[in-house]
């Protein structure tokens, strides 16, 4: 603790400002996103494609000089262009005991070479190549958009020794570590306060809007914000559970968690590429001897449909889309846990949100302004706003704010002894007239005398769902005045672009009733459930997910953290959102920006409908192929710039989405 003392000099009280936390604060990506063909050339997979591409235009350029270093070119530009994808492949049949695409891709490319068609063969390597290292592109960029997200959070903590302090990276805090909060940071850890007196905005924890007063001993927890005092703060636990640590395990969950679409095709892409096989060996062997083929044509027509028949644009209709359209919400601050979620997002018929901290700001403003009949409003007003001016609390903020908005930039009064009343409000001296400002509980104590009048009022105000303050001069009440949590700007026309796009917003909250229901006339929802333990938004989650379909639930608090498991895909807020919404949410708004909920539905229906329309073209481009093989008798060149050809189409068509 002398480490304390020691600090507590250097702490003036102008250095109690708002402060934030080490390390800066950037708002959320917001550019448009775009193709960077830089960064694409710096892609491994990119150049090996590249280089196989002009070995082989080389190899064809000098074919009819010097037919030996036609092939020498051929057979590096096929090593260069399939040597990744041949190891894949014979990874996954030695490992799985499984074939894949990759390797009857190379199998065809071979068998074109076999039978002298070397040029038709590279190009058949450099198209699958190419197509290949575009999708591994996508995810480089989604994985990238995705990460660049991490430095919206603060990641280190203010740690006190016996040497002094020293900044540390929240992941080296351990239990028992003493910890300096400074006025308006975040709070790094859980733990217990051991020095220090402040109001903590805990509503990411809990739910409620307004800050509670902390003082010696009492509990706070990481991701809250500390108000106007500065705390000595005592890790009670390990910060393996930092926000850091769970971005990262978000960016591992986008990379690996495939949509449902995505499993059956690779499922499918097993099965199918044993009958593609098959069927060419079959054409190899039995049609010479059941439809008196020479083995030349057979042979020729089996490696035809060999390359046709390949599932390459099939395999290849879904991840590009998913990825494409995780990374263009990457930059705009909507962070998707993977590709299903994608997926389950564009099924959406029902958005439920949390109230406070979603819908709502989580920050008070004054509502009510009630004087007494001898006292001039405005001249009240000034006074109480010069008191409260020597506090950080939020609440005094919002009388600070009010008086700033109808009083305009009036010079403040001179104000004499004034002081924090822990746990209650603030006092202080003007005119020779003592001045306080706090809670409405002196209204019950007996030694005060108060007007009916009053008691009714806080009754009133108190149940429309408001905090109610009261104001007294020289002990005698002379004003009181409510505060409420408002409504984010952009709520209103956040919920009426979810409405226009055929979607039920419903709002569910743990405040009373008449709050609720004067905040969800505010917002515009469809229907409102008040007065909710956790364990009921759960219920009613279910609910509307038997009635409606499929549900996204948007919260930010541990008490929304059930209900947000509860639904199709729960949607954490990140900026003041609580650890365990982000843990459990499935898709994470990293600048709580609720304006994004409507776009971000209407990229994944868009993305759903870019997958059907792979997924149909690349059907019937194979059907097409195939068909044309045995009946028209199809060049094998035809048949590689066909298949390759309608494979780069739906990576093409699937990388649309990130300029979306």
């Amino acid at each position: 603790m002398q480490a304390v003392q020691r600090l507590q000099d250097t702490l003036s009280p102008s250095n109690r400002a708002l402060t934030k936390n080490s390390g800066s604060r950037r708002p959320g990506p917001n550019r448009k996103p775009q193709f960077q063909f830089k960064s694409m050339l710096k892609n491994k997979e990119m150049q090996a494609a590249l280089g196989s591409g002009m070995l082989m235009l080389m190899a064809w350029g000098v074919s009819h000089w010097w037919q030996w270093l036609s092939v020498i070119l051929y057979v590096v530009s096929y090593a260069l262009g399939g040597w990744s994808k041949a190891k894949e492949g014979i990874e996954t049949l030695i490992r799985e005991h499984d074939l894949d695409v990759n390797l009857l891709m190379i199998a065809a490319s071979l068998g074109a070479a076999a039978i002298g068609y070397w040029n038709e063969g590279a190009m058949l390597i450099f198209i699958f190549a190419l197509s290949g290292a575009l999708e591994s592109y996508t995810t480089e960029r989604s994985s990238k958009d995705i990460s660049e997200l991490m430095a919206l959070k603060p990641e280190t903590a203010l740690r006190l020794s016996h040497e002094g302090t020293e900044t540390v990276g929240i992941e080296q805090l351990l239990p028992g570590d003493l910890l300096l909060v400074k006025p308006g940071e975040l709070i790094p850890a859980d733990g217990r306060i051991s020095k220090g007196v402040s109001a903590v905005n805990q509503a990411s924890i809990t739910g409620e809007s307004v800050p509670v007063n902390k003082v010696a001993g009492d509990e706070v927890y990481a991701g809250t914000i500390n108000g106007e005092g500065v705390l000595y703060v005592e890790v009670s636990q390990s910060s393996e559970d930092t926000l850091f640590s769970k971005i990262i395990r978000m960016v591992e969950e986008a990379r690996t968690e495939v949509p449902d679409s995505q499993r059956f095709i690779k499922t499918f892409e097993s099965v199918y590429a044993r009958i593609v096989v098959a069927v060419t060996l079959i054409v190899i062997v039995g049609a010479p001897l059941v439809l008196d083929w020479t083995w030349a044509a057979a042979f020729y027509k089996a490696m035809v449909f060999l390359v046709v028949a390949s599932p390459c644009a099939l395999v290849s209709s879904i991840m590009p889309v998913m990825l494409s359209a995780i990374s263009n919400r990457a930059r705009r601050g909507i962070l998707f846990k993977g590709g299903a979620h994608v997926e389950n997002m564009a099924l959406t018929s029902v958005v439920a949100f949390d109230k406070t901290g979603t819908l709502t700001k989580g920050s008070p403003v004054v509502t009510d302004w009630i004087t007494a009949p001898d006292y001039d409003a405005d001249e009240l007003l000034h006074t109480v706003a010069t008191i409260e001016s020597y506090s950080l609390h939020p609440l005094a903020r919002a009388i600070v704010a009010k008086a700033e908005t109808e009083l305009g930039q009036r010079e403040l009064l001179t104000a004499e002894q004034v002081q924090a009343l822990t746990g209650w409000g603030m006092e202080g001296i003007i005119g020779g007239v003592k001045w306080k400002i706090g809670r409405t509980n002196v209204l019950d104590e007996p030694g005060l005398l108060a007007e009916p009048e009053w008691v009714e009022s806080r009754a009133r105000l108190e149940a429309e769902g408001k905090t109610v303050s009261i104001i007294l001069a020289d002990d005698r009440i002379v004003g009181m005045l409510a505060l409420r949590d408002e409504l984010r700007p952009q709520a209103r026309e956040s919920v009426k672009r979810l409405q226009a796009q055929g979607i039920r917003v419903v709002m569910l909250t743990g405040d009373r009733p008449d709050t609720a229901a004067v905040i969800a006339a505010q917002a515009g929802v469809d229907a409102v459930y008040a007065g909710l333990m956790p364990e009921d938004k759960v219920s009613y989650i279910r609910k509307l997910r038997e009635e409606y379909g499929h549900v996204v639930m948007v919260g930010d608090g541990v008490n929304d953290a059930p209900a947000l498991t509860a639904a199709t895909v729960g949607l954490g807020m990140g900026m003041h959102g609580s650890g365990a919404a982000l843990e459990v949410a499935d898709v994470v708004l990293m600048n709580d920006g609720i304006e994004e909920i409507a776009p971000t539905i209407a990229l994944a229906r868009k993305a759903q409908r870019v997958v059907k329309q792979n997924m149909i073209f690349a059907v019937s481009v194979i059907v097409l192929l195939v068909i044309s093989n045995f009946v028209q008798n199809i060049a094998l060149p035809f048949g590689v710039i066909g298949h390759e050809g309608s494979t780069l189409l739906v990576i093409l068509n699937g990388l649309r989405l990130l300029r979306s």
